[in-house]
C-alpha cells in the first residue's frame, strides 16, 4: 500500500468533506453519485425532512437478484475543543498512518469500496453489488431507517450486508443495543440566600445522575456478563448536563442526557423503570412539597437494536473467508448493522481501523489496514465477478 493508491486518494477526497452530523452531507453524497455515474450505477437517494441530508443506495452490475451490500455512514463527529496537530479535514500521511477526521470512523471503508468499484465493473459482476451510505449514524443511526424503508417499498433486499465500521478487519457478529434519553428537571427559581424556598433543579438532577451511576456500578460488579464482548456488561452513562444561570440564582431547570448500552438478552426497559421509580418516589415528592409544578420529564432520544448474528450464518462464513480470519468478535459500540438485520438482511461488521481511534483528536487509520480492506474487497471480487 502506497500513499498514492486509488483508495488513499479517495480517502483524502472524502475526509475533505466536513460532514459533521450537525451539517449537511449533500456535497459528499453528490460527489459519490457523480463518481458512480460513469459505472451505470442505479442510484437511490432518501432525504431527511429538511432535505439537507441524504442516504445513497447504489447498485452496480445486474439489477436482478439479491446481491451483497457494503454499508457505511458518511457523517463524522465534531472536532471542536480537540487538540489536533493539523487540519482535521485534510489527510496527513506520516509513519504509515493517515490522520484526519473520519479516517477510522469510517470513511476509509467507504473510500475503498468506491475506489475499487470500477474494477468490480471491469471484471463483470455476476450478481448485484450494493453500496449503502447513510447520514446521521453518529447521532443515533437516524438516517439508515429511511433508506431501509425505501428499499422495502422498492422490493430490494440484499442477500447479506457487510458494515465497514472499524474492527481491524476482523469479523464482528454482535454488538450491544443502545437506548438514549433526555431528562428535563423543572424547579423553582429564587435568590440563593433563600435556597429552602426554591427547588434547585441542578441539585435534583445531580441526585438522579448519581442514581444512574449506582446502576452502572451494580452492572460492573454483579453483571450479567458476556465475556465475548470487549466490555462484558451492560453500561449506564450520563454524558451531557446543562443547568443554572448564576451562582446566586436557584436554578429553575436542568437537562441531562443518559444512555443504556445493553447486552443481548438484558432488558434496558427494566433499568428505565427502576430509574423512573426512584425519581417518582424519592425526588418528586420532596420537590413538589415546595412547588407543585416541579418534577421530571423523560423523553427517548434514540434507539439502536442489538446485533446478534449467529456464528453459523452464511454472511459470517463469507466475512471470515474474505478477511482471512477465523476469529469472530463482539463489540460494545452500536452500528447500523442491527437495523439491516432487523429488516431481514443477515449482517456482519468488518472494516479497517480501530475503534480506539474513533472520535479522538489525531484520528488515524494505518496504510496496512487500508491494504487489508482492499484485499478483503478483492477477494469479494473473485467471488462475485466473471473474470
Amino acid at each position: 500500500m502506497t500513499a498514492g493508491s486509488a483508495s488513499v486518494a479517495m480517502i483524502r477526497k472524502l475526509v475533505a468533506f466536513p460532514t459533521v452530523s450537525r451539517d449537511s452531507n449533500l456535497e459528499l453524497i453528490h460527489f459519490i453519485r457523480d463518481t458512480l455515474k460513469p459505472l451505470d450505477a442505479g442510484v437511490r437517494l432518501t432525504y431527511d425532512d429538511a432535505k439537507r441530508k441524504a442516504n445513497l443506495f447504489a447498485t452496480l452490475g445486474p439489477r436482478a437478484g439479491a446481491g451483497i451490500a457494503l454499508s457505511g455512514h458518511t457523517d463524522v463527529v465534531p472536532v471542536e475543543g480537540q487538540p489536533w496537530d493539523g487540519d482535521p479535514f485534510q489527510v496527513t500521511e506520516k509513519d504509515g498512518r493517515l490522520y484526519g477526521r473520519g479516517t477510522a470512523d469510517m470513511k476509509s471503508f467507504v473510500a475503498c469500496a468506491l475506489a475499487l468499484a470500477p474494477e468490480f465493473m471491469e471484471r463483470g459482476l455476476k450478481a448485484p453489488l450494493h453500496l449503502a451510505f447513510s447520514y446521521d449514524e453518529e447521532v443515533g443511526c437516524l438516517g439508515v431507517g429511511r433508506m431501509i424503508a425505501d428499499l422495502a417499498r422498492a422490493g430490494i433486499r440484499p442477500r447479506s450486508c457487510i458494515v465497514g465500521e472499524p474492527t481491524l478487519m476482523r469479523p464482528v457478529i454482535a454488538h450491544k443495543g443502545k437506548k438514549s434519553y433526555r431528562c428535563t428537571v423543572r424547579g423553582l427559581a429564587g435568590h440563593s440566600a433563600y435556597a429552602p424556598h426554591g427547588v434547585n433543579a441542578v441539585e435534583y438532577a445531580a441526585e438522579a445522575v448519581a442514581f444512574l451511576k449506582g446502576l452502572a456500578r451494580r452492572h460492573r460488579d454483579r453483571g450479567p456478563y458476556d465475556r465475548s464482548f470487549d466490555v462484558a456488561h451492560t453500561t449506564v452513562h450520563a454524558g451531557v448536563i446543562r443547568g443554572g444561570t448564576a451562582l446566586n440564582v436557584i436554578p429553575h431547570d436542568c437537562t441531562f442526557d443518559f444512555e443504556f448500552r445493553h447486552l443481548p438478552g438484558d432488558d434496558p426497559e427494566r433499568l428505565l423503570r427502576e430509574f423512573s421509580e426512584f425519581v417518582k418516589s424519592k425526588l418528586e415528592p420532596e420537590m413538589r412539597s415546595v412547588h407543585p409544578a416541579a418534577g421530571f420529564t423523560i423523553e427517548k432520544l434514540s434507539e439502536i437494536p442489538v446485533l446478534d448474528t449467529g456464528p453459523e450464518s452464511e454472511v459470517v462464513a463469507l466475512a471470515q473467508e474474505l478477511s482471512g480470519s477465523r476469529e469472530i468478535g463482539k463489540v460494545s459500540f452500536g452500528t447500523e448493522g442491527s437495523q439491516f438485520q432487523k429488516a431481514g438482511i443477515p449482517t456482519v461488521i468488518c472494516g479497517p481501523g480501530s475503534i480506539e481511534q474513533a472520535h479522538k483528536p489525531n484520528e488515524y487509520v494505518t496504510l496496512d489496514q487500508v491494504a487489508r480492506c482492499e484485499a478483503f474487497l478483492r477477494r469479494l471480487m473473485e467471488r462475485m465477478c466473471k473474470a
